[in-house]
């Protein structure tokens, strides 16, 4: 069985087919069925059927969105990986979820590479104080004399660069914010946002408590994804900052149960 090339390239057999796909997910760990579809030259029905081979010989986990290695739901990516990756899509978010803070807000942070591209965006207002856990974060702003930024205690988690535990959750109890910007592993409509460890869920979902509304930050990448530990459920997110990559009917069931879209142009 094969593809036709509609540019004049050879015809891709199944085998070869799925073996690049498996590459692929086995390089990144969670890739979508987009990005799957155009790395391997075919249609997204094509590569639906490939992954359901591919899962059911246990190669894989097949999502929505796209696919993941088994292990996947517990796996915690590290900074040194995760930055490199969508970075187009990462300053197209950061771009439009910077127009949802207004001068003399407080706001809180979560840690990754998204939040700290919009932190970066930051710099220019004045009189914004910023509660987060991210040294990311901090050191994005750490420049601009105009926003107050306060650290929460906790432990080190060098993999994200992020304090974590229960004295990072305590240090931001009792807080009021507007919004707290939040990012995370995986994002579905069935569950909302996840992230593979507890101890980071657990700061998550602190911050977000502390927040008005609750503003998610998540690439294409994640959404449709599935990981271990439930941050927020779908009915606790307030907006999805995300990009057009994103699989169309997981934005759908999500817009459904009343999350606000904000989707970033490329």
């Amino acid at each position: 069985m094969s593809d036709t090339q509609s540019d004049g390239r050879r015809p891709v057999f199944a085998a070869e087919r799925r073996q690049r796909i498996l590459e692929l997910v086995r390089a990144n760990g969670a890739v979508s069925l987009r990005e799957l579809a155009q790395a391997v030259h075919s249609s997204e029905v094509t590569v639906r059927r490939d992954l359901r081979a591919l899962e059911s010989e246990g190669l894989l986990n097949r999502h929505h969105g796209g696919a993941t290695l088994p292990g996947e739901l517990t796996r915690e990516a590290g900074y040194t990986h995760k930055v490199s990756l969508e970075s187009a899509e990462k300053a197209a978010i950061a771009d439009l979820a910077a127009a949802l803070v207004e001068d003399g807000d407080a706001i809180v942070i979560g840690p990754g590479t998204t939040t700290q591209e919009f932190a970066r965006r930051l710099t220019r207002h004045s009189e914004l104080a910023v509660v987060t856990n991210s040294l990311l974060v901090a050191q994005a702003l750490a420049a601009s004399p105009r926003v107050e930024v306060m650290l929460t205690g906790g432990t080190l988690r060098g993999s994200i660069l992020a304090l974590v535990g229960s004295a990072a959750e305590r240090s931001v109890a009792g807080l009021r914010v507007r919004r707290a910007f939040i990012s995370g592993n995986g994002l579905s409509a069935e569950r909302g946002l996840s992230t593979p460890t507890m101890v980071v869920a657990g700061v998550d979902r602190a911050l977000a408590a502390a927040a008005e509304e609750v503003v998610v930050l998540a690439d294409h990448t994640k959404v449709g994804i599935d990981t271990m530990v439930q941050t927020i459920p779908p009915e606790g997110i307030d907006h999805l900052v995300t990009d057009e990559g994103a699989p169309s009917e997981v934005l759908d069931e999500l817009a459904g149960r009343g999350v606000r879209l904000h989707i970033a142009r490329l």
